[in-house]
């Protein structure tokens, strides 16, 4: 308390030694004083100069949230402290569909350490999974892998799932406890948008294991133009094993594939522009997702 005092003094004096005064004690107490505390917030509370002392935009801002009492003082600081180290601010986040669902536990994390961070979200299109990302109208995507685009950066795996057959009520293999890759072969799936083959291959498949291609039928944009091709009959997908539970249409029924390979899932940012807010939300994730020892 003493620290802010000294602080606001020289907030409303602009002059250390006129500080000093007011509160008696030394010039070089105040100067340390300031000095410790741009220490720890992390940037310039004042402008100096030899002439002159005034206060720094961040230095303002604290100063109008500390005159407004104690528990005003503590979120000051923290504000202080967000908006020089960059994690105040918003992050926008795109996920398919209601797989946010899937990582609530890095969301409450990340907003809990960083309560001037803001999240907006926005809904990836699993037929065209990379172009928000890519046009820079998202911070971090989550989705699956692999990855394998030079300007993208990959975060740990935060789950995976198992890979099931999505088909209409009344398709041969709906009433099937299972199926396996080979029997692809004599299915329609849906075809993507604009998705890299290696993404699309891991959901639908382009040949089976024995080499019979995997017809593609019609070319869907958006994942609710999916779920009506293949509740009409004219096609079937690839689907993890969440869409059992979000997507209990009467029209749909969901195979395991058995010997699929699960599908892995990370969240996913421009290296060319990790910012300190997508540090602290790779970092908020990593946390989150460690094992409990």
């Amino acid at each position: 308390m003493r620290e802010i005092e000294i602080f606001l003094v020289a907030a409303e004096e602009l002059h250390f030694s006129r500080t000093a005064e007011r509160l008696g004690i030394s010039p070089a107490r105040v100067s340390q004083t300031i000095k410790k505390q741009e220490r720890r917030i992390g940037a310039p509370l004042f402008d100096r100069t030899t002439r002159v002392v005034r206060l720094s935009p961040l230095g303002e801002q604290l100063y109008q949230a500390l005159k407004s009492g104690h528990r005003q003082i503590e979120q000051g600081i923290a504000a202080a402290q967000a908006a020089a180290d960059g994690t105040a601010g918003t992050l926008t986040l795109g996920t398919t569909g209601p797989y946010s669902l899937r990582i609530k536990n890095v969301l409450d994390l990340f907003l809990a350490r960083h309560p001037d961070a803001r999240l907006q979200h926005r809904e990836i299109q699993p037929a065209s999974p990379l172009d928000l990302i890519k046009s820079g109208e998202l911070d971090v995507a989550y989705l699956w892998l692999p990855m394998r685009e030079p300007e993208l950066t990959v975060g740990p795996v935060s789950h995976t799932s198992e890979v099931m057959l999505m088909v209409s009520a009344d398709h041969p293999y709906a009433g099937r406890d299972s199926i396996c890759l080979e029997d692809l072969g004599d299915c329609v799936v849906v075809e993507g948008q604009s998705i890299p083959r290696y993404m699309e291959e891991v959901f639908n498949p382009w040949h089976t294991p024995s080499g019979r291609p995997v017809r593609r039928g019609p070319k869907v944009t958006t994942w609710q133009e999916a779920l009506s091709v293949v509740s009409s009959g004219q096609a079937t997908a690839g689907v993890t094993a969440e869409a059992v539970d979000f997507y209990p249409w009467p029209s749909l029924a969901f195979v395991p594939i058995r010997d699929a390979p699960r599908s892995r899932w990370a969240f996913v940012w421009r290296t060319s522009d990790e910012t300190p807010l997508v540090r602290a939300f790779v970092r908020a994730a990593a946390d989150a997702l460690r094992p409990v020892k």
